[in-house]
C-alpha cells in the first residue's frame, strides 16, 4: 500500500493583523509567512524569514488559520513560491472558502498559481538590486483581478518604473501600485510626482507601518 502523501511547508510565522497593502488594504487578514527567499532586495524588511522556520503539515496550517474570524488570508514570505508546496497550500485555502492573496517578488514563475488566488506581483526596480532577476514572462499570466507593485527608492527608480508601465501598458492589464521605500523616499514626494505626470497608477503607503510604526508584519 502506498503511503499517504503528506504536504508540509517551512513556516516562519502565522499571525492575524490588518492588511497594509494592495487592493485588500484594511481587511483583517491572516498572514502565513513562508520561510526562504532567493532574492536580497536592498529595502527588505523581513530578512528574518530567510532562514529557520518550522516544518508544518498542511492540515496543521489550515487549523491554525481557522482560529481567526476572517475570510482573508495572505500567503507571503520571504518568497512563498520558493517552496513548491505553496501551490497546494493556496489551493487548499481557496477550497476552504478563503479569499487568498499571494505576495510574490516576481522572480519565480506564477503560471501554475491557482486562478482563484489574487496575485500581488512585485516588479523589482534598479535600486532594489534585484531588477535583473525579474521574470518578465510573468506578465503574461497576470489577471485583470491581480495587481503589480513597484517599490520606488528614488527619482531614478520612479522614472524607470513610469517608463516600464507606459512601455508595457500595464495599467490596461490590472491595478498598478507605486509605493515609496520606507526611510528612502518621502511618500509626499512620490505622490507629487504621480500627480505632476498624471500617470495611471495607484499611490500606496504601507498602512501597517503607519499604524504600528516600523513593524514589518503588524
Amino acid at each position: 500500500m502506498l503511503a499517504r502523501l503528506v504536504v508540509a511547508l517551512r513556516i516562519t510565522e502565522i499571525f492575524f493583523s490588518i492588511q497594509g497593502e494592495s487592493a485588500t488594504v484594511g481587511y483583517p487578514t491572516v498572514f502565513v509567512r513562508l520561510t526562504g527567499c532567493p532574492m536580497r532586495c536592498s529595502y527588505c524588511d523581513t530578512a528574518y524569514a530567510f532562514h529557520g522556520g518550522e516544518k508544518r503539515e498542511l492540515a496543521d496550517i489550515l487549523a491554525d488559520v481557522a482560529q481567526y474570524k476572517t475570510k482573508h488570508v495572505t500567503v507571503t514570505g520571504g518568497e512563498p513560491l520558493a517552496q513548491p508546496e505553496c501551490h497546494a497550500l493556496m489551493s487548499a485555502l481557496c477550497d476552504a472558502g478563503y479569499s487568498v492573496s499571494l505576495e510574490t517578488g516576481g522572480a519565480i514563475d506564477i503560471s501554475h498559481v491557482d486562478p482563484r488566488v489574487y496575485v500581488v506581483l512585485d516588479i523589482k526596480t534598479p535600486a532594489s538590486n534585484e531588477e535583473p532577476n525579474n521574470t518578465y514572462s510573468n506578465l503574461k499570466f497576470i489577471k485583470p483581478t491581480d495587481c503589480l507593485k513597484f517599490v520606488i527608492c528614488n527619482q531614478s527608480d520612479y522614472h524607470w518604473s513610469k517608463a516600464f508601465v507606459e512601455e508595457h501598458t500595464l495599467s490596461d492589464k490590472c491595478d498598478v501600485f507605486f509605493s515609496p521605500s520606507a526611510d528612502e523616499l518621502s511618500a509626499t514626494e512620490l505622490a507629487d510626482w504621480i500627480v505632476r505626470d498624471q500617470i495611471p497608477v495607484r499611490m500606496q503607503i504601507q498602512l501597517h507601518k503607519v499604524l504600528w510604526e516600523n513593524e514589518a508584519g503588524r
